[in-house]
């Protein structure tokens, strides 16, 4: 009778490990063995892990148990596992410390998140861990989640949160869109104007009736020391702050705070900050005067973005300018170009070189390979799954983002009746979202290399506010970090949904206002602008 109740006592408990979100590679239980108590238990950790080991600490802080809590830093496979870069493993054994792996403090992180949910609270209110060995390590080495304050700003504090729900799914890259037609938000010392100028809108759509000015001034930014502030959390939670701006076209807020960097020989030019969505005519001009502008942003911003890369945009460029402009003109003959599409691969290139000046990778959307693509240029697909394999076939790495499942701009199937809920158009249900297998179905394995990541994009013409944000991206990110994290072929819709209903518990203890299943947020239906 004992063994029958210790072990119905092990499978209830191993359950909640295996309600993991993300997926781990391997959870393999020890059957008729006790849990082990984390509630008081000592960490010992090398140098390297002491972040991690106060997180471990705080998390489980109580009277002294017995119970140790070794982190290992590992330079070699762990019988015959190879965690990589960002992989860990967790070995909790009977009357034994439990022993947490990995080659480095990003591993050793993702090793605490998944303490966080593999644990679970006993009739004595001590938090508990199954017996058993999880292993575990990233598919992809980009996770990422793309947040635009173009359109909408937001503040610090929302990015801080948005940070900690990344971290907690596993996630580490965040692509932070900065500049738009409707809005520049970064501060650059030597060109005031983008704040002051740049910054604001007259009005902007209203909810409900996007062809109609809400009549209320809109703007805001982030000081550079708010820039370095918000890189520096990021980098404590192991993710990469990716920024972007935008060029050679979205660019109507720095035209319209600098016009000579437009094309000024055009007829009606008259650059204002848009207060409508949509793309703006406005592209900057292929000028020396252009190019050191760009420059002189790169110089101020890429100190305080530590990461490889720097998103320069790229996307719907619009071309009538430059066809029209006489100077424009003279370029593409100088220059041997044919038409406009090469004049943006040689803007791009000459963009290129500046960011490899200082250090930087230049990634950028699809529509860069446009006229030609550089060798070494990395690139985000978003439009046609065809993008991939032209770029691929060059050479380049690439960045999956595609409408068909990572536009969380999108809908979500039924909402309830309101304008808070508009959305851009398009339905992109959570299921589809775990439907996304990343690497096209026709690459070959050395193809399949140069996919190096995945990742969701938050478009915010319609996310009138925070609240609105979380509704749009949650749950869809839990299923997307499932995509970028575990192995593709142990991957399994219902098997996901069961793990997702218990997933939700964690949501609701942070006050995530998630969608739920019958279309209603979880928390407030207050998702609307000034709200």
């Amino acid at each position: 009778m004992r063994t029958s109740v210790l072990l119905m006592t092990c499978l209830a408990a191993f359950a909640s490990a295996m309600n993991i979100i993300p997926q781990p590679v391997q959870v393999s239980p020890i059957m008729d063995a006790s849990a082990t108590i984390l509630t008081g238990a000592k960490v010992e950790a090398p140098a390297a892990f002491a972040a991690e080991a106060e997180l471990i600490r705080s998390a489980f802080k109580g009277p002294s148990n017995g119970t140790t809590i070794q982190l290992v830093q590992v330079t070699a496979p762990i019988n015959t596992f190879e965690v990589g870069d960002e992989g860990y493993t967790i070995s909790a054994e009977p009357a034994q410390p439990v022993i947490i792996s990995a080659r480095t403090a990003a591993g050793a992180f993702y090793a605490y998140q998944t303490l966080l949910q593999a644990t679970y609270k006993g009739n004595d209110g001590k938090t508990y861990l199954p017996p058993g060995l999880i292993r575990d390590k990233p598919r992809f080495a980009w996770r990422g989640m793309m947040l635009d304050e173009g359109r909408h700003f937001f503040g610090k504090e929302h990015v801080k949160r948005f940070l900690d729900l990344m971290a907690m799914h596993k996630f580490n890259t965040f692509h932070w869109h900065l500049t738009e037609d409707q809005g520049w938000r970064v501060e650059i010392k030597k060109y005031p104007k983008l704040t002051q100028i740049g910054s604001w809108r007259d009005e902007s759509p209203t909810m409900g009736d996007r062809n109609k000015g809400d009549g209320k001034r809109y703007g805001g930014f982030y000081t550079q020391d708010e820039l370095r502030e918000v890189v520096a959390y990021a980098t404590k939670l192991h993710i990469t702050v990716v920024p972007e701006i935008e060029m050679p076209g979205h660019a109507a807020g720095a035209i319209s705070s600098y016009p000579e960097l437009g094309n000024t020989d055009v007829k009606g030019y008259a650059p204002k900050v848009n207060s409508r969505w949509g793309v703006l005519p406005y592209i900057f001009a292929p000028k020396e005067e252009t190019f050191r502008f760009i420059d002189d942003v790169f110089a101020e911003l890429c100190p305080i973005f530590p990461g490889a890369y720097f998103h320069i945009g790229g996307d719907e460029a619009p071309k009538n300018q430059w066809d029209n402009s006489a100077f424009a003109k003279d370029v593409l003959k100088r220059e041997g170009l044919n038409n406009s599409h090469e004049l943006q691969s040689y803007f791009i290139k000459r963009v290129e070189k500046l960011l490899a000046a200082r250090g930087k990778k230049l990634i950028g959307w699809d529509e860069i390979q446009e006229g030609g693509l550089s060798k070494t240029a990395t690139m985000m697909v978003w439009r046609d799954w065809k993008w991939a394999h032209h770029a691929v076939n060059n050479g380049n790495d690439i960045v999956m983002a595609p409408t068909s499942h990572t536009y969380f701009d999108y809908g979500q199937g039924g909402t309830p009746k309101g304008t808070q809920f508009e959305v851009i158009g398009g339905n992109l249900p959570i299921e589809k979202v775990y439907s996304l297998n990343p690497v096209p179905g026709d690459f070959t394995p050395e193809q399949a290399k140069h996919v190096i990541g995945c990742q969701a994009q938050l478009w915010s013409e319609y996310n009138f506010n925070w609240n609105k944000v979380e509704y749009m991206a949650f749950p869809r990110a839990c299923a997307l970090s499932e995509v970028v994290w575990s192995p593709q072929e142990g991957r399994e819709w219902k098997n996901f949904k069961g793990r997702l209903d218990n997933h939700l518990k964690y949501l609701d203890a942070a006050k995530v206002n998630y969608r739920k299943e019958d279309g209603s947020p979880a928390v407030t239906d207050k998702m609307g602008r000034g709200q």
